[in-house]
């Protein structure tokens, strides 16, 4: 028989820890995901180290407990909880759940006396029991039978506290942890103590006398005439702080340790969850799928004549590859369907076919693909053309459910319940396994997903034309589709000589940078030791410290930004580090994604994000920073393909701000774009209650940020990160914004009301977003639920404008018979390269076609710029 080994976790405790370990993280749809990603590392740590037989996560009940009757005051001026916390604790137990561990919570009692009850309980059976929190608090219940595992660093560095533990560490018993905290109090849960007794003179009395009550009963004979007074003036506040540290352990719960057993988690619920939070790392981590195929069999014809194969006007086609990334990885063949026959064509016998080529680039004939940008893309490597595309499964799907972000064609399948075709995995294996079947397999494989392609698109399409999207899907996210496979296969032109030019300058000026910090602080040493860097900023040269950690100072980012205007060192140690993560990451990565044309592809991702934002990929080329200049220096290097031709930009001035101005109908926001005012200028004017002159460089930047604050739906919490301020600060900024653009403020009421009525908002161009926690009665998850309702319309709609710029300004290029290619898109920036003669030309075309793309009651405002490398256009 098992011995019984019983793991509790405090998950409140755990859950901040994780969240203020992680940076705030959003993942694709927009949820905040750092509390639960990292308490799910927490938690796969624990599982694997403690094995437990098992185990319960305990949950405080609410505000009030049964402590607060005695001490109001009891963790009174505790920080509301971040509501990017608070929106993360629905999933958390979602997570719980899947992971099949109990949860309980009692209400009147905090989850330290849940803790508490059934770690005696496990005392008195004799069994293992391990208590896992951030709060020392705990300590007090270590026993013989029972270790108390206290957070330290991060999220998996624990320090495990046993009576001898504590012996050695405080020099007194765990019991005594009580007396400790009733005389010397805990300011995180406002428990007082004895003013002027800290840590030290409370631990030197309890090594003297033993207990709270014993150091009264022997006042007479303690030392010290100013504690003596502060003991005897506080006798009261001494045994409620005492009362108060008292973890409860007979507290009235209903469930014993039995009900504790752990079976262990349900894998596909799990599974479930990973997929919802988008933990992509940890879902590759989990078992391949089971290789059981699809019950259905089907005919599957492989080619080698292709003269035999009757191409229909209209066919489903799946282009077969092992890997996603369509712009290298190799193409095996192409599956054909219709209602008559599915076929098979290997790679090289379509090459090699001048009737095959000529059907696939035929605009007339109907090709309804799995990923209509990946087929062309992929195809156009091996020369072969493929025009005419009707369908894309996958953009489909993404429109009718943008939440979905499905990659593969068996993950849509399984959404529509259609069975007959299998995961990727399943048929190649995976990770050193992974492996091209034999081709009677790969063919089988390859012709199931065409299949589900001419399956499912009656489905989809009368899904999407229910919905009034099939405009949305068929006039401008087909054409795009289509348009970002020609940008992808035409690459941009990086100059590796330039990066790495920019690299030497990068590493002079970092050499330079060390010499200087090296000079302030009167010694060398190794910056990016955070051990050394901590002595020498909180040691030798003396700054407050904020956080501590195991190894000695926290030396974050987050934190060395507060102590920036308390020694000049600190922008320099700052820039230091920026400068270094650009040399890594940008110039070193970059250089590796160069192909041999001498360009890089990077993939544009448009089926992902839940706006209709488009995201980049292999590499990012979104994400190049651009703060500072040696940043934006890296744009330098990419160039113009062709001798004689220029660079040239266009982005769109504040259009998240002009499409809240149109939606909200607000007046003042209204009329300072029509009049051309600077808008955070503006703002800062309304808010602040100052004329033009009167706005300060950081009024200017408080505007700005609760400007676009609002338009992402930021919280006082999110603002006062990126301002620095207290969040009653951040809130009362929040709060007169709204007062001041009432406009805004309606908007947000009445979008609210209306996901409410439809559980979904929409764009000016009908993408939906579905709301299902619009109406939950849980508080956290309605309220994350109500900011989306707010922002996704403007940002949606923002994203849909570029893109039906995007396909105007492919067609007016074609239109007016010019060279110009379109390379990128960047937020909310276009960048071409184009022969020098036709910049004139550009500058009055772009921005005409910009401006156009959508009717506002605001002026959309295209700038541009051009020159010989794309930093140049800036």
């Amino acid at each position: 028989m098992t011995k019984k080994k019983i793991v509790l976790l405090d998950g409140n405790s755990l859950a901040y820890r994780a969240f203020f370990a992680l940076p705030l993280l959003t993942n694709d749809t927009g949820i905040h995901t750092n509390a639960v990603y990292g308490f799910t590392m927490m938690l796969q740590n624990i599982l694997a180290d403690e094995k437990p037989t098992h185990m319960l996560v305990a949950w405080d009940a609410g505000k009030t407990t049964f402590r607060h009757s005695t001490f109001s005051e009891y963790k009174g001026g505790r920080q509301k909880t971040p509501p990017e916390l608070s929106e993360q604790f629905p999933y958390l137990r979602k997570l719980l759940d899947a992971y099949q561990i109990t949860q309980y919570e009692l209400d009147q009692y905090e989850a330290d006396d849940i803790i508490g009850t059934l770690s005696k309980s496990g005392d008195e059976e004799g069994v293992e029991v391990v208590i896992i929190s951030g709060d020392k608090d705990l300590t007090q219940l270590a026993s013989d039978h029972t270790t108390v595992c206290i957070t330290r660093k991060g999220i998996t560095d624990l320090e495990k506290y046993t009576p001898e533990h504590v012996m050695e560490k405080y020099g007194i018993t765990p019991p005594q942890i009580i007396d400790m905290k009733g005389l010397m109090g805990d300011a995180s849960d406002n428990i007082p103590g004895v003013p002027g007794v800290g840590e030290k003179t409370a631990l030197k009395l309890l090594k003297e006398y033993g207990t709270v009550e014993k150091v009264y009963e022997s006042l007479d004979s303690v030392s010290g005439k100013k504690l003596k007074e502060n003991l005897t003036e506080n006798e009261e506040l001494a045994y409620l702080s005492k009362k108060l540290a008292t973890i409860e352990v007979d507290a009235p719960i209903t469930i014993s340790i039995d009900d504790l057993a752990y079976p262990g988690p349900d894998e596909e619920n799990v599974k479930t969850i990973y997929e919802e939070l988008k933990f992509k790392s940890l879902l590759d981590k989990m078992e391949s799928p089971t290789e059981n195929g699809p019950i259905a069999e089907i005919d599957v014809q492989i080619v080698a004549n292709p003269e035999a194969i009757d191409l229909a006007d209209e066919m489903a086609i799946h282009v077969e590859m092992m890997d996603e990334n369509y712009l290298s990885t190799e193409v095996t063949g192409v599956s054909m369907t219709d209602d008559e026959q599915t076929v098979f064509i290997p790679i090289g016998v379509l090459q090699q076919s001048d009737r095959l080529k000529e059907w696939f680039s035929d605009e007339a004939k109907k090709k309804y693909a799995t990923d209509s940008k990946a087929a062309y893309a992929s195809l156009l490597r091996y020369g072969v053309e493929v025009n005419g595309f009707e369908f894309d499964l996958l953009l489909a799907t993404y429109i009718a459910n943008p939440s979905s972000s499905y990659t593969d064609v068996a993950s849509v399948a399984k959404e529509f319940n259609y069975s007959d075709v299998q995961p990727d995995e399943a048929v190649y294996g995976k990770g050193a396994k992974k492996a091209l079947p034999e081709e009677k397999v790969l063919a089988d494989h390859a012709g199931r997903k065409a299949q589900a392609v001419w399956k499912l698109r009656p489905v989809l399409e009368e899904k999407l034309r229910e919905n009034d999207q099939f405009e949305l899907y068929h006039e401008l996210e087909m054409p795009l589709a289509n348009i970002l496979g020609k940008m992808e296969s035409t690459g941009v032109k990086t100059d590796l000589g330039i990066l790495q030019q920019i690299g030497l300058q990068l590493s002079t000026r970092l050499t330079e940078l060390e010499s200087i910090i090296y000079e302030m602080a009167g010694q060398p040493f190794n910056i990016n030791s955070p051990k050394q860097l901590g002595e020498i900023l909180f040691e030798k040269i003396g700054l407050t410290p904020i956080k501590k950690t195991k190894t000695g100072y926290s030396t974050a980012a987050d934190v060395l930004e507060k102590l920036e205007s308390e020694h000049e060192i600190i922008s320099f140690i700052l820039t230091y580090r920026q400068l270094g993560k650009l040399n890594s990451t940008y110039i070193e990565g970059l250089s590796k994604e160069i192909h041999e044309d001498g360009k890089i592809h990077t993939r544009f991702q448009q089926a992902l994000t839940q706006t209709g934002r488009l995201s980049s990929i292999n590499p990012n080329l979104q994400n190049i920073p651009i703060r500072l200049e040696e940043g934006r220096k890296i744009r330098a290097a990419f160039v113009p393909s062709e001798p004689g031709w220029l660079m040239f930009a266009a982005d769109y001035s504040q259009i998240e701000l002009r499409v809240l101005a149109h939606m909200s109908q607000d007046e003042k926001m209204i009329s300072a774009f029509r009049e051309g005012e600077d808008i955070h200028t503006k703002t800062a004017m309304d808010v602040f209650g100052v004329d033009k002159d009167g706005v300060s460089s950081d009024m200017r930047r408080t505007a700005k940020a609760v400007n676009f604050g609002i338009v992402y739906g930021i919280s006082d919490y999110g603002l006062s990160q990126s301002l620095n301020i207290t969040r009653k600060e951040a809130g009362k900024f929040i709060d007169t914004y709204l007062k001041t653009f009432p406009g805004v403020k309606q908007y947000m009421e009445d979008i609210v009301s209306e996901a409410k009525m439809k559980g979904y908002v929409v764009t000016m161009m009908n993408r939906r977003r579905y709301l299902p926690d619009i109406t939950s009665s849980n508080f956290n998850l309605r309220s994350f639920a109500e900011r989306t309702a707010m922002n996704t319309p403007i940002q949606g709609t923002a994203a849909d404008i570029i893109k039906k710029a995007m396909i105007d300004m492919d067609a007016r290029l074609k239109d007016e018979n010019m060279q110009t290619r379109m390379l990128l898109q960047v937020h909310d920036e276009l960048i071409f390269e184009a022969p020098e003669e036709e910049i004139e030309k550009l500058k009055k075309i772009v921005p005409e076609v910009m401006e156009s793309a959508l009717s506002l009651d605001v002026p959309l405002k295209a700038e541009w710029a051009y020159g010989h490398s794309w930093y140049e256009t800036k």
